[in-house]
């Protein structure tokens, strides 16, 4: 078979070429069985009609649009394999010549996986690493008495419904709760909360939470920063079928949001005085910024052969199956697999600050 592939822009190639006409002919018999099975003719049952009468009464162009149409959803595949084209989305197949005793004659257009060009992502990581590490959080005494004042005017209101009925709904109109009738701060006041014998046992664990929570916002922001770098450095001719792939996970997203709030995602939008197209406009831009990051780290993983342990994606689809029944089983795995691998890559390009 001749074919001729052909590159264009926005990672999208173009395959023309023509299936020989004893190659084409091959499938007739099938493209016959398939058409005879639903039709019906006076005196024969549906799916029973002789061939003889079948091909009297079908028009020959008929058959061959239907022997093109299996021809081509056989060859496409090979000649993916073929050329190692790594397709994605739907392609567009045009037939550009059908005739009787003819070669089939065919174009393909379809967008294929980009290819991705990085910097120095190594050295990039590195550098954010080695300030991350640098960086010791600062707790301010401010912000555990703020802490502390926060369990106490939570224990303040709970003493409040002391006497509520078990069970029912919290009766919340007895307004903003005065601090004179906060509990002390005392021993009693710290054992109140678990294993704590002293106030300080109290206030020592919470400046750890403090340190701890602002280490992971801290971790959080290196590693955008770092991504964002590696961005600014990368070359990704981005197809327009991962635009739109991006587009439709962000607004099922908002849809669901939006439902889980109460409302239809039409009063949403009529409330916002938008339609749903000017909202793909708008948000076209993160769309694109994060199919390029999905792409990138997905380069990586290739690269550096960093591949989730199966026991970890076992466990944790388990875990989101149990959350989310009716949660389609592949899916699931699919998000699991790539939500750990993205995480395998974050680790390994902070490692990069350690060497």
């Amino acid at each position: 078979m001749n074919t001729e592939i052909k590159k264009l822009p926005g990672s999208v190639i173009e395959i023309t070429g023509e299936i020989p006409k004893e190659q084409f002919e091959g499938y007739r018999k099938e493209a016959i069985k398939n058409l005879s099975e639903n039709f019906e003719a006076d005196g024969f049952r549906k799916g029973k009609v002789p061939e003889n009468i079948f091909l009297s009464k079908v028009p020959t162009i008929k058959i061959l649009e239907e022997m093109a149409e299996i021809a081509l959803s056989h060859h496409y595949i090979s000649l993916l394999k073929e050329h190692s084209i790594d397709a994605i989305g739907r392609p567009e197949i045009i037939v550009t010549k059908l005739a009787e005793n003819n070669p089939l004659g065919f174009k393909i257009t379809t967008s294929v996986l980009p290819e991705v060009v990085l910097g120095d992502y190594k050295s990039i990581a590195q550098k954010g690493s080695e300030h991350a590490n640098k960086e010791v959080p600062e707790i301010t005494e401010k912000e555990v008495d703020d802490t502390i004042n926060n369990l106490r005017k939570m224990r303040a209101h709970e003493k409040l419904h002391e006497g509520d009925e078990p069970g029912a709904e919290p009766n919340h109109d007895h307004g903003e709760i005065a601090e004179e009738t906060f509990p002390p701060i005392d021993d009693a006041f710290a054992q109140s909360f678990g294993n704590f014998k002293t106030v300080e046992d109290l206030r020592k664990k919470i400046k750890d939470n403090i340190a701890l929570e602002k280490k992971q916002k801290a971790k959080e922001k290196v590693r955008i920063d770092v991504m964002e770098k590696i961005l600014e450095g990368a070359t990704i001719d981005l197809p327009r079928v991962l635009i739109d792939a991006e587009l439709d996970k962000m607004l099922f997203r908002l849809k669901t949001d939006v439902e889980q709030m109460g409302f239809t995602f039409e009063k949403y939008l009529t409330e916002l005085k938008k339609t749903e197209e000017e909202i793909r406009k708008e948000w076209e831009a993160d769309a694109m910024k994060r199919a390029k990051l999905e792409l990138i780290l997905h380069h990586i993983s290739m690269k550096e052969n960093l591949k989730p342990d199966e026991k970890d994606v076992e466990h944790e689809v388990s875990r989101l199956l149990e959350q989310y029944k009716d949660a389609d089983v592949h899916r699931a795995k699919m998000y699991v697999e790539n939500m750990l691998m993205n995480e395998k890559v974050f680790q390994f390009l902070e490692n990069q600050g350690t060497k």
